[in-house]
């Protein structure tokens, strides 16, 4: 009885095996492709430490500052994701040029796509709080990543393209396949990703280093944000192939639709717009409208946050702000002026007194000394002589009551140890003659 090995046939299967190990996995272009690779990591993590030393170093610099910090922090959370997605760039460079010298690129492609799947996995994953869904997640993410890495290491993956290409889309005029949509996909994720840390990092630019006002650096990171995500779209469509024109009667549909429907939401939108570009409102400014007075928190483009001394939050939409009369404390400076009226009793030492509530402006904190307070005799009224003490702050954002709580119990004080009356109205009823009637009952009665 023979063997149920043949032994020949086995030698033959070896040999193939080692012929295609020779030629494929111990060739010299093997061997290019890892060096390759291997510096193509090696140069990321390099760029990515420069990058992390720098931001840490930013960090400890603008520690106190809150805005300043937050950018910080999340722009150091992303350069976990920066080394793989740097890695991946650095890649296409020889990817590219050995495709176009029709070089074997197998591994640069195979590394690309596994170094895809760790970009997606730490940008997706990494902030999840529900780590059961993250790992299924990152099962799902490396799974896909090693199917087709596999498949472009072993020369299938052209099997798997033509696939994708075989399902296909028409929108209008314009055909594209799944192929097409799996690429814009990634493109967009892509373009979002760096998208959103430009403009993190553009924020942090106009917050510490840019030395501008902050309604201008409102106003520019705005602008600066419309920007971006409009050219991650026109980008991505010009991608699919897609005929921006065919979004014309779309955009007038919408604009029709936006002009009667959302007229009131696009108005506070321009009006954001407007504030931001003329400065005549802008953050920390100290404003009053109708009744509502206080500080102005945050300038959006759609609302104004302002803040009241009673630690109350109004959001006032940008609109009321442009077509309505509002007073803003701190425009050109932070320079306002107080009146407090104080009566003064008519047989009362006014010189004194006019001395006494000097003094008092005197003693009082925030009241400044130049410009130089002022007490006037404003008028006479029917049982005091009116006074006004007028004084100048330059802190109005930290409200105005208490300043003159302060010099009114001051001139209480003066007033009461010096003898000066603050007279209450009294009013004196002469009768000149009396009816004989009332005459006559009063005295029947008695």
């Amino acid at each position: 009885m023979g063997s149920p090995f043949d032994l020949a046939q086995l030698d033959k299967i070896g040999s193939q095996a080692q012929a295609y190990f020779s030629e494929h996995a111990l060739s010299w272009s093997m061997a290019a492709q890892i060096v390759v690779i291997g510096g193509a990591l090696l140069l990321a993590y390099k760029i990515s430490g420069v990058m992390r030393s720098w931001l840490t170093r930013q960090q400890a610099q603008y520690a106190t500052h809150p805005e300043a910090g937050a950018d910080l922090a999340i722009l150091l959370d992303s350069v976990k994701v920066i080394d793989a997605f740097l890695a991946f760039l650095l890649l296409t460079i020889p990817y590219n040029i050995a495709d176009h010298f029709q070089w074997r690129h197998n591994e640069l492609f195979a590394a690309g796509i596994l170094l895809v799947g760790l970009t997606l996995v730490r940008l997706f994953t990494g902030r999840m709080k529900n780590r059961f869904w993250a790992k299924i997640l990152a099962i799902a993410i490396w799974f896909y990543a090693v199917f087709v890495a596999t498949l472009g290491l072993f020369n299938y993956i052209d099997l798997w393209f033509r696939f994708l290409e075989g399902v296909d889309f028409q929108l209008g005029q314009v055909h594209f396949s799944l192929l097409q949509v799996n690429r814009a996909f990634f493109l967009l994720l892509a373009l979002y990703w760096v998208s959103k840390n430009l403009r993190i990092f553009f924020h942090f630019w106009l917050t510490v280093k840019s030395g501008l006002t902050s309604a201008a650096q409102i106003l520019l990171y705005r602008l600066g944000s419309i920007l971006l995500f409009a050219a991650c779209v026109v980008i991505v469509l010009h991608y699919l192939g897609l005929d921006l024109t065919v979004f014309a009667l779309f955009g007038g549909a919408l604009g029709l639709g936006l002009g009667f429907g959302l007229q009131k939401i696009f108005a506070n939108l321009v009006s954001g717009f407007i504030l931001l570009a003329d400065k005549s409102i802008k953050p920390g400014d100290v404003i009053q409208l109708k009744d509502t007075y206080g500080r102005i928190n945050f300038l959006g483009s759609r609302y104004c946050s302002v803040v009241t001394r009673d630690a109350i939050e109004y959001l006032i939409p940008n609109e009321n702000l442009i077509t309505g009369e509002v007073i803003n404390w701190s425009y050109s400076q932070n320079l306002v002026r107080l009146r407090v009226s104080v009566g003064v009793a008519y047989d009362a030492d006014l010189e004194k007194a006019q001395q006494l509530m000097l003094a008092v402006t005197a003693d009082t904190q925030r009241v400044l000394k130049d410009p130089n307070p002022a007490c006037l005799i404003t008028g006479f009224g029917d049982s005091a002589v009116n006074m006004e003490v007028r004084v100048w702050i330059n802190d109005p954002q930290n409200g105005i009551a208490s300043v003159k709580s302060d010099v009114f119990w001051g001139i209480w004080r003066r007033f009461r140890e010096n003898g000066i009356e603050m007279p209450y109205p009294q009013r004196d009823v002469h009768l000149k003659s009396i009816p004989e009637a009332m005459l006559r009952t009063r005295s029947e009665e008695e």
